[in-house]
């Protein structure tokens, strides 16, 4: 009995606030444009290089996850502030990680990413040379005989 009670005054005092999390108003630029249009077009062409955390398959600039709206509303407000894109970028890439950029950069923890694909392209040429080598050489070996 003392377990339920329990519970559901947990679910009282964490459910709200849970919920008010949707339910709060977008930020102002989550989903209206700068009013000078180049600096909108600095904002767009950013946003469509990071990625939204939430959809993951989608640009911040595409998706209507309440996270893009806000990384939007952050990517505006700073474009506003007078902060250059790359300077957003790689706020945000301290904020959410290497993986909310589309064009991720080569750094200490991303180098192996752009190795391995070179890595096992010279381990399948290696191992096709050799039985490529072994089948020439059996083939001499066979005509000799």
């Amino acid at each position: 009995m003392i377990r339920l009670i329990l519970a559901s005054l947990a679910a009282l005092l964490f459910v709200p606030q849970a919920l008010a999390q949707d339910a709060m108003p977008p930020a102002p630029y989550a989903y209206n444009q700068l009013a000078d249009p180049r600096l909108e077009a600095e904002a767009s062409a950013l946003m469509h290089t990071l990625r939204c955390l939430k959809c993951q398959s989608q640009s911040i600039a595409d998706s209507d996850a309440p996270m893009a709206g806000d990384m939007r509303h952050q990517v505006r407000s700073r474009i506003l502030a007078g902060e250059s894109p790359e300077e957003i970028r790689r706020w945000l890439i301290a904020r959410y990680g290497d993986y909310v950029s589309y064009e991720p950069e080569v750094s200490a923890t991303t180098w192996p990413l752009f190795i391995a694909p070179l890595v096992l392209l010279l381990v399948v040429a290696a191992v096709l040379l050799r039985r490529l080598g072994r089948r020439r050489s059996d083939a001499d070996t066979g005509d000799a005989a």
